[in-house]
């Protein structure tokens, strides 16, 4: 594949996605653990140390989509989400693999996730996996439920009482599979 890859939002603005690069690191730790500490979609309970952000994140491959443009009053692209893909299991199982994504909140629902999703899933089959699995969607993330549906996963199983939110409301954690190929 040929990076980056370029899109136009449905608020106009044109982003790329591409590798992410080191100095991009610290910015995309920071939203990470904004999306943490919203305490609605990610296991984590507090916020992740550089050393703990890296274990997670960059274990394997990451990506960012930022703004096309250099923004004159930052003098850099802006980071706009990101996600890492690794294979999900070790040795005979590697060919599946895992992905998790987060997006700048005053963002979301402009179609930044979308371009995300349908890019790892060619990127995914680019690398070789056969498949994708995400082990832990929280059942009242309607937004990722019906994104990863929309682009032709599965759900394959339901863990009950498995999160409890930042609320102290328990809720189902779906497993969602995709087959690439």
């Amino acid at each position: 594949m040929n990076f980056p890859l370029i899109k136009v939002l449905k608020n106009g603005i044109l982003v790329e996605l591409d590798y992410m690069h080191p100095q991009e690191q610290e910015v995309v730790r920071a939203l990470l653990n904004v999306v943490i500490s919203e305490g609605k979609t990610y296991p984590q309970k507090q916020p992740l140390s550089p050393t703990e952000f890296s274990a997670y994140w960059l274990s394997k491959d990451a990506f960012v989509v930022r703004t096309s443009v250099v923004d004159p009053t930052h003098k850099s692209k802006e980071i706009l989400g990101a996600f890492y893909l690794k294979p999900n299991f070790p040795g005979r199982c590697s060919h599946i693999c895992n992905a998790g994504f987060i997006v700048q909140p005053e963002l979301r629902g402009q179609g930044i996730g979308r371009f995300m999703g349908e890019a790892m899933l060619s990127i995914a089959a680019n690398l070789g996996y056969e498949a994708v699995m995400f082990n832990l969607v929280f059942e009242t993330n309607i937004p990722s439920i019906t994104l990863w549906q929309s682009l032709g996963f599965e759900i394959i199983r339901r863990i009950p009482g498995a999160a409890k939110l930042e609320n102290g409301q328990v809720v189902e954690a779906l497993i969602l599979y995709h087959t690439l190929g």
